[in-house]
Order: structure tokens, then sequence, then C-alpha cells
């Protein structure tokens, strides 16, 4: 999310950090920059009027021109803004309510919903430690139920059954009793989309959402619909009482629209990002870290978190004491790393975090491919334990049956022992880098970061 709009500002931003001087003129022109980077990406027009006034204001006053560090100051104004138009903080679910807590997911037809059901409920198993339970009232979309049910077994949480044949309010009632029943902590609900907004569709779930009083009712919107996920979420708003949004598919949006717009249209909070198809791909919308990513600033917390939730402490720790014994790096290792980068959601991932990388070309950036990481792994898992332990028996014959039994090329062999040998000379020199260190390495692991970006 936001690849565009990130470039576009952080390049903008460069030309002003570090200056010691700013006219009136090259401040209008900065925003000049700023208002169509917005509008690209498809930010709706009020927001984007709005936020070049706020800037402008603010800007053009003493707060800016008699700054010892102008370029700094312009960059925190509109660095400041744009968390204000997203919203001042991460605003979480309110779970302070008598048990069930009915949480209730709304939305267009496609937008992800029982999908984002699942993974709302992964979060608040694994995050929050409570005991959730979640039911289908979608008794329209083929299967959606049996979906909602198959996902609920992947998370680990209690599913309520329904059928096709049940009315939808109904179907919230017996949910409701039977979470109250089983000492539930939070009750999901997930409702029936359609492909346009309508008066049935509408009247159905204010009549649901008052037979389950939910106390959190979340629009699920897709975040590839631009400015108009906006405008849908304000046509929601009006039929329910909305407590927040979730947008879903931030992971294929590069331009970012629906999340500057949203908010100020709505008044309604962004609780939660859908950023992929996995069941853990769910994050807490934190608007201040995301402008920072915006702004190339990176989102060091967020990577932060990623590190601690996913990388095995005691793993990396007893790496780092077979290294400092001066026990060799081997294959197995370089696996082991690959693997907790992909549970850390992939290169891609830790690149867009890492500070900085909006300033990267685009041709640097489309070299990042994950793939690359999942056909390394498939190739060291095609060896033998021999030939981890000990890669300079890997010739000829060897790397033909190794790619036979991966499905890769011999010069895919070639790429990943050469990758594999800058890793293990980096292994060698990491010494007590500690987890700076260790970042460092994992980044630059698959060749694709330029040098000095890490230090």
């Amino acid at each position: 999310m936001f690849d565009k709009l990130t470039q576009r500002l952080s390049q903008s931003m460069q030309k002003l950090r570090g200056k010691g001087r700013l006219t009136e003129d090259s401040i209008k022109e900065t925003l000049r920059e700023v208002r169509i980077a917005l509008l690209e990406a498809d930010v709706a027009l009020p927001v984007v009027q709005s936020f070049i006034s706020q800037v402008k204001e603010r800007a053009l006053g003493k707060e800016v021109l008699s700054s010892l560090k102008p370029g700094e100051t312009l960059v925190k104004i509109v660095h400041d803004e744009l968390v204000s138009v997203m919203g001042e903080e991460n605003e979480a679910l309110d779970l302070q309510a008598s048990p069930p807590v009915v949480v209730l997911l709304a939305g267009l037809q496609g937008s992800g919903k029982t999908t984002t059901t699942a993974k709302l409920a992964k979060y608040l198993k694994e995050r929050e430690k409570k005991k959730v339970m979640v039911v289908s009232c979608d008794v329209y979309r083929p299967a959606a139920i049996e979906q909602l049910q198959t996902l609920a077994e992947q998370v680990d949480v209690l599913f309520h059954p329904s059928s096709v044949t049940d009315k939808p309010v109904a179907i919230a009632k017996s949910a409701v009793a039977a979470a109250r029943k089983q000492f539930v902590d939070v009750l999901l609900v997930d409702t029936a989309g359609r492909l346009h907004i309508d008066k049935d569709m509408m009247d159905e779930i204010r009549q649901l959402h008052k037979t389950v009083q939910a106390h959190e009712t979340l629009f699920v919107v897709d975040s590839m619909t631009g400015q108009d996920a906006a405008n849908t979420a304000r046509a929601f708003d009006e039929a329910l009482p909305l407590t927040g949004v979730i947008l879903t598919k931030t992971d294929g949006d590069a331009r970012g629209g629906a999340a500057l717009s949203v908010r100020q249209i709505t008044g309604k909070p962004i609780k939660f990002v859908g950023t992929g198809e996995k069941t853990d791909a769910l994050q807490a919308f934190h608007p201040e870290r995301v402008a920072s990513r915006i702004l190339g600033m990176g989102d060091v917390l967020s990577l932060v978190e990623d590190v601690q939730r996913h990388v095995d402490q005691e793993e990396a720790e007893k790496l780092a004491r077979k290294i400092k014994r001066g026990k060799g790096f081997n294959l197995a290792d370089f696996r082991s790393q690959l693997k907790q980068m992909q549970n850390m959601g992939g290169i891609g991932n830790l690149v867009d975090k890492l500070p900085g990388m909006g300033q990267l070309p685009e041709q640097v950036k489309n070299r990042v491919n994950d793939k690359q990481t999942s056909h390394m792994i498939a190739i060291i898992n095609s060896m033998t334990p021999q030939e981890r332990s000990f890669p300079d028996v890997i010739r000829g014959s060897r790397k033909k049956r190794i790619a036979a039994g991966s499905g890769t090329k011999i010069q895919d062999i070639n790429r990943m022992l050469k990758q594999f040998s800058q890793m293990q000379r980096m292994m060698k020199k990491f010494g007590k880098g500690g987890m700076k260190g260790m970042m460092r390495k994992m980044a630059g692991m698959t060749g694709q970061m330029p040098p000095g970006r890490f230090s």
C-alpha cells in the first residue's frame, strides 16, 4: 500500500531536508507536488483540499519560515497532518462489556468479510487471549457458511453451525445463546454482502444489529476501490452505527486513497488493515506509523513487533552461540533464516518498514521478489543432510539431481550457493552486532538490497 504515493512524497520531502532557507514560492511548489501525488493516489478531493489547506496555513506561518531547520519543520508538518487525516492513534476494539461481546462485520460482496472474520478471530485469540466464536449469517452466497467453518478450523476457534434454510436473525439469536452457554468472550458475526447498496440489505442488517445488540460494528471494505471505499462506508454509516472500518487487500493497493479518505469522510476510525491472504495477515492500523511509511521514514516499531512475534528467539540465540564458538554457518541454518523472514511477511514487508526505502529507484524495488526465497528453500530441501552441512561437495551431478528435485535450473542452484556464501561471510563478521546486525544480514541475504542502507 502507498507504494506510488511514498515514492512521490518521499522524493518531494527529500528536497526539503537540510535546506537552511525556504521561500513562500518553494513551499507552494512543494505543496503543489504533494497535491498532485495525493490526487494520483485516488484520495478524495475534499480530503486533499482540506489537507493542503491545513499544511499551507502552518507552513506559511512563523513555524517554518523562522525555523533554524525549515525543511525538517515542513516535513514534520506534513507528517502531523497525515496523522490527523487518518486519526491521531490506533483505536482498538472495545471489548469492555459483559461477554459475549458481539462484533458485527458488514460490507459489500467481494470485500473479504468472511476471510476477515477468520483473521480477526485469530488476532483476538492470539493477541488478546480471548475465547472466540464465529457465525455466518450469509444464507445467500453459495458455500459462504462452509467457507467460514473451514477457516474457523484453520485458526482453531469455535464455529456456530447455520444453514441456508435458516433466517439470518434466527441464526444470530442462536449464536448469542450458544456463546453464552460456552462462556465465549467475543462472538464475531459475518453478515451477507450484496453487489450494491440496496434497501433490503440495509433493513436486514439493521435487524441483525438490533437482535445481537452488537457492541462493535465494523465496515469491511476493499481498499482497491479507492475513494469509492470512503463513499460506500458513509452510506453504511447512515444505516448502521458503525464503530470502525477494516480495509482489506491493502497488499494489492499501490495507491492508498482509501486509507487517506475513509476517516475524514466518515468520521470512523480505521481499526485494522488486511495485508495478505493468510489468516495472520491482519494488522492494527496505527496512523502515525503509516504516515512515517508514506514519507519514506519507515516503520521501525512495527518491524520490531514483527521480529518479537515471528522470530524464534531461542533459535536465533542458538545460532549466535554456534557462530561465536567458531562453528560454520551451513545451509540448514540459511534455510532457517529464510523461513523466519517468510514468517515476518517476506523481504517485501521488511523493505516497506525500513527507513529510506521510499527513495529506492523503482527498478531496485522490482527486484524484491519473495518467490526467490521460496525457490531457495525448495533447493535446500532437495539436498541431503551431508550437502546441507558441507556445501563444498555440491558439484556437477549433485546440482543436476537437486535442480530436478526442486523444479529449478542449475543456474538457480549456482545463484543460491553464491548468495549463501555471501551470507556465510557476513555471519563470520556478525560478532556482537545483536538484532540490528542480524536484521541487516537477513535483509541482504538475497542480494537484493543495496549496501549501506541498513547502517
